[in-house]
C-alpha cells in the first residue's frame, strides 16, 4: 500500500511541476511578445490617426470596452477602434428593425457584412492591427498571448454551461477558436473550441496554435475578433 501512495505522490508531483513550468514558461513568453510588440504602439497610432484624419474622422482611435477575464472578473479591454464610434447604437438599433440581421447575430455574435466598421478598421482587421493595443493587456495580466476570447459581459448568459470552464484561464489576443476555422463557427461550436482549449491547455497546444495564428496573419486573413 506504501509503494502504491509513493507512486501516486510522485505522479501528483509531476503533474504538479509540469503545470507550473507551463503556466511560467506561458507568462514569460506573453511579457516578451507585449514588451516587443508595444514598441510598436505609439508610431502605429500615429499612423492610424492620419489615416482616420483623412477620412474625415476625428474621434479617438482607440476603442475600450468591459470584458471577462479570467474566474469571471471584468477589466478594461484596450484596441484600436475600426468601427464608427456609436457602433453599439447602431448594432441595437439595427437589430431592432431587421429581423434577419437579429437571427444572424443571436447565432453568431457577429454580423458577417458589419456596415459599422469603417474604412481604415476594414484594413485594420484584415492585417491583426486592431489587436495590437490588447499587448497592453498582456502585459497587465488581463490577458495572455493565446487564450481564450475575451467575451463581453451581455454574452455571459448566452455562454451558459460554458462559462464556467471558459474562464478558468486567461483570455487571449489569438486561441484555439480563432485558428479552427472561426468563419463558419457558430456562437455554439465557438464555446465548445474554447471549452476544449480550456481544458486541454499545454504547451504543444500554445505553439500549434502561434504559428497557426502566424500562417493567418501572414495570410492576410486576421487571427482573432
Amino acid at each position: 500500500m506504501s509503494n502504491e501512495v509513493s507512486v501516486l505522490v510522485n505522479e501528483s508531483l509531476i503533474i504538479n511541476l509540469r503545470k507550473t513550468m507551463y503556466f511560467f514558461i506561458k507568462r514569460l513568453f506573453d511579457i516578451v511578445c507585449a514588451l516587443i510588440g508595444c514598441s510598436l504602439l505609439i508610431p502605429l497610432a500615429l499612423i492610424i490617426k492620419l489615416l482616420y484624419i483623412f477620412t474625415g474622422d476625428f474621434n479617438s482611435i482607440f476603442f475600450i470596452q468591459k470584458r471577462i477575464g479570467q474566474n469571471g472578473e471584468e477589466f478594461d479591454f484596450f484596441k484600436f477602434r475600426t468601427m464608427v464610434p456609436n457602433a453599439d447604437e447602431i448594432l441595437f438599433e439595427k437589430l431592432s428593425t431587421d429581423e434577419k440581421l437579429a437571427k444572424e447575430y443571436k447565432e453568431n455574435k457577429k454580423i458577417k457584412n458589419d456596415p459599422r466598421i469603417t474604412k481604415v478598421g476594414k484594413i485594420l482587421r484584415r492585417t491583426s492591427l486592431d489587436e495590437l493595443p490588447q499587448l497592453i493587456n498582456v502585459l497587465k495580466g488581463d490577458m495572455s498571448m493565446i487564450g481564450n476570447r475575451p467575451y463581453i459581459p451581455r454574452e455571459k448568459k448566452d455562454m451558459g454551461k460554458y462559462f464556467d470552464e471558459i474562464v478558468k484561464t486567461r483570455p487571449g489576443i489569438t486561441g484555439y477558436w480563432q485558428v479552427s476555422g472561426r468563419e463558419n463557427a457558430s456562437f455554439k461550436k465557438r464555446l465548445e473550441l474554447e471549452k476544449y482549449y480550456s481544458n486541454n491547455r499545454n504547451l504543444g497546444l500554445d505553439i500549434k496554435i502561434f504559428f497557426k495564428t502566424f500562417k493567418a496573419v501572414l495570410g492576410g486573413h486576421g487571427a482573432a475578433e
